[in-house]
C-alpha cells in the first residue's frame, strides 16, 4: 500500500513548473508589479486544487492522521511541492518536528506520537518582519464506518486548505517579486488533535514579535447551504478594518465569485490554528465555508468539493497574503 501511495505521490508532484527567481523589489506603483501580481493569481486554477485535493483525499491516503505513516505521506508531497516551487525551507530543514504524548486515564497509560509542521520561506526585503499562511494537513484517519466506509478522507477539512496554501505559495514564487515581508508558508500537523501544531510553532518561533500578520484556512470547499454556491465565512480582526476592505475591493476589480459574510472579531481565538495566532495578539484573517454534513465523517471526499469556490478563495488570499507582505500600514 505504501509504495503505491508512494508511486501516486511522485507522479502528481510532476505536475507543476519550476517557478522565476523571487528577486525583484517590490514597488506598489509599478506597473510591472500590478500585471505580474495579476499573472501570478491566475495561476491558481480549478485544475491544481483537484490535483492536491485529490491526492491528499484520496482513499490510499487512509485519512492523514496525524502521528501515522499516512500523513508523514502528506507531509511529504508538501514539501516537494515547496522544493519544485524553489521555496527554502524556513529552518535548515523543512520539517518542524514536534512530540505529543496523549494520556488515557481509562487505560491508565499513554502513548508518544511523532509529528512535523512543513514550513516554507520566501525572505522579505525587510529582514524583521514576517507574515504567515497556513492550513493544517492532518485528518481523522480510519475509524468507525458510515455506510461501509471506515476511511475519513478530509477533503474539505482541511485538504481544501493545504491546496490552497500551495498554490498561494507557487504564485508569490512565480510572481518574480520580492515581497517586502519573508512569507512563511506553514502546514500544521495535529490539529484535529487540540491545534498542536500551530500551538507549538507559537511556543518556540524567537521572532514571534515580528509576525505582523497571520491567514488560515479550514475547510474551503463545501457549505450547508447548496443553494449559496458562492457562500464563505471571512472572520478578520475587528481592530484592522482594512482586512475587510481589501477583499471588498478585490472581489469588485477581479470578478471574484463570492459571496463572503464578514466577521470582524475582537479576538479570532475559536475554531482553527488562528487561535494559536489571534491569543498572541497577531492579527487574523481566516477563511471558512461553515460545516456541512458529511463534517467528520467518511463522505468528505474529494468528489463533493465546490473547486470553483477553492479557486475563488485562494485567488482572493492570495490577494490579502500580498497586501499582508507589502502594504506598509494596516
Amino acid at each position: 500500500m505504501i509504495r503505491r501511495v508512494l508511486l501516486l505521490f511522485c507522479i502528481v508532484a510532476t505536475a507543476f513548473s519550476l517557478p522565476a527567481d523571487a528577486s525583484r523589489p517590490y514597488s506598489p506603483k509599478s506597473k510591472k508589479v500590478k500585471t505580474a501580481m495579476k499573472s501570478a493569481m491566475n495561476t491558481i486554477t480549478v485544475d491544481a486544487a483537484r490535483a492536491h485535493i485529490g491526492f491528499l483525499a484520496s482513499d490510499c491516503m487512509m485519512g492523514r492522521k496525524a502521528g501515522e505513516n499516512s500523513s508523514r505521506i502528506a507531509a511529504a508531497y508538501i514539501e516537494s511541492m515547496l522544493r519544485q516551487y524553489g521555496i527554502r525551507p524556513l529552518n535548515a530543514e523543512y520539517r518542524q518536528p514536534f512530540d505529543l504524548t496523549l494520556k488515557f486515564t481509562w487505560k491508565k497509560d499513554s502513548v508518544n506520537l511523532d509529528m512535523a509542521n512543513v514550513l516554507g520561506m520566501i525572505p522579505g526585503r525587510k529582514s524583521d518582519e514576517y507574515v504567515v499562511i497556513g492550513a493544517h494537513f492532518d485528518h481523522l484517519g480510519i475509524g468507525t464506518p458510515v455506510d461501509g466506509d471506515s476511511i475519513y478522507n478530509g477533503a474539505d477539512d482541511n485538504a481544501s486548505g493545504v491546496s490552497a496554501v500551495l498554490q498561494i505559495a507557487r504564485a508569490f514564487a512565480e510572481s518574480g517579486i520580492q515581497p517586502e515581508r519573508n512569507v512563511i508558508f506553514a502546514f500544521w500537523d495535529g490539529e484535529e488533535l487540540g491545534l498542536h501544531g500551530s500551538k507549538h510553532f507559537v511556543r518556540t518561533c524567537p521572532f514571534l514579535d515580528k509576525i505582523k500578520g497571520y491567514l488560515n484556512f479550514d475547510m474551503i470547499g463545501r457549505n450547508n447551504k447548496p443553494e449559496n454556491p458562492q457562500h464563505v465565512v471571512y472572520f478578520f480582526t475587528e481592530a484592522h478594518p482594512a482586512f475587510g476592505e481589501w477583499l471588498k475591493r478585490d472581489i469588485a476589480e477581479y470578478g471574484l465569485r463570492l459571496d463572503p459574510d464578514y466577521r470582524p472579531w475582537d479576538k479570532p481565538v475559536g475554531g482553527s490554528d488562528n487561535a494559536s495566532f489571534a491569543k498572541k495578539d497577531i492579527p487574523i484573517i481566516w477563511y471558512h465555508t461553515d460545516g456541512h454534513p458529511d463534517y467528520h465523517k467518511p463522505g468528505d471526499e474529494a468528489l463533493r468539493i465546490n473547486y470553483d469556490k477553492v479557486m475563488n478563495i485562494t485567488r482572493a488570499a492570495f490577494l490579502n497574503l500580498w497586501n499582508l507582505a507589502n502594504v506598509e500600514n494596516y
